[in-house]
């Protein structure tokens, strides 16, 4: 699949939205089918609050956490604080907390800190840099352990993963049980086929806040030494790992069996 390129920068500041938000021909049928698959995902289980939904805080994941706000349903969010994030995003989670409800609360998870600390004695700072082995050693302990705990107990969980982000998500699901047997979860995809467009279009609809990253070019957003802007005619997550082969670019959150 050939992936979308982002729009060519333009000679002055924009915000995202002013540059991104262009509704798909069947948007309003995309939103009504997410808003049914999310209602669906806080039923699944034997009792609420057994789906969770992950935000890294990008602007797929933010749209995400509007429309469950805006469903009033019970299904709470979880952010993976790798210890690593942009100040954009700690502060974006700062405000994502301070609106938070009861119903739909955001929990924090962090890396074990004597693990951090035993990595970056025995490997450095910019290990990744070096080896793609090192680079998984450091997403598992930033990422993959934290995520585990925060699945605990679920029977499913809620992502922002697109078809059109990239290749190896070209045939993403919107419901995907490939983790049933393994892990007892199902994961549930409500934007997969939404485009680029039809998220910032929800954005600027509903005047959502957003990592203002994406006003300088940053697409996809995780930790800050693994993730730059992008230029023009690159796909969306070439900003990501950009020092490795295009097959390599996943942390292991979203490898399916």
């Amino acid at each position: 699949m050939e992936t979308q390129s982002l729009i060519a920068r333009p000679h002055a500041p924009t915000r995202a939205p002013d540059l991104y938000a262009r509704a798909s021909a069947h948007y309003a049928d995309k939103l009504a089918a997410t808003k049914a698959l999310l209602h669906q995902a806080a039923e699944h289980g034997q009792a609420p609050g057994q789906v969770v939904q992950a935000s890294s805080l990008g602007a797929e994941d933010v749209v995400i956490t509007h429309l469950i706000n805006a469903l009033t349903l019970d299904i709470s969010v979880f952010v993976l604080e790798t210890g690593a994030l942009h100040h954009e995003t700690l502060a974006l989670l700062e405000r994502t907390q301070a609106r938070a409800t009861a119903r739909t609360p955001v929990h924090v998870y962090r890396p074990a800190a004597e693990s951090v600390v035993h990595f970056i004695r025995d490997h450095g700072q910019n290990a990744m840099y070096r080896d793609i082995d090192l680079r998984k050693a450091c997403c598992n302990i930033r990422k993959m352990e934290p995520l585990a705990r925060a699945l605990t107990g679920k029977s499913g969980w809620i992502t922002g993963l697109r078809r059109e982000q990239s290749n190896a998500r070209a045939d993403v699901p919107a419901v995907d049980a490939s983790e049933v047997q393994t892990k007892g979860l199902t994961k549930f995809n409500p934007l997969a086929d939404w485009t680029w467009g039809d998220v910032w279009h929800y954005i600027a609809a509903q005047n959502v806040d957003y990592n203002p990253l994406h006003d300088r070019f940053f697409p996809s957003i995780g930790c800050a030494p693994c993730t730059r802007a992008i230029s023009v005619g690159e796909d969306f997550r070439s900003g990501r790992w950009w020092w490795e082969s295009e097959a390599a670019k996943e942390c292991g959150l979203h490898v399916r069996n």
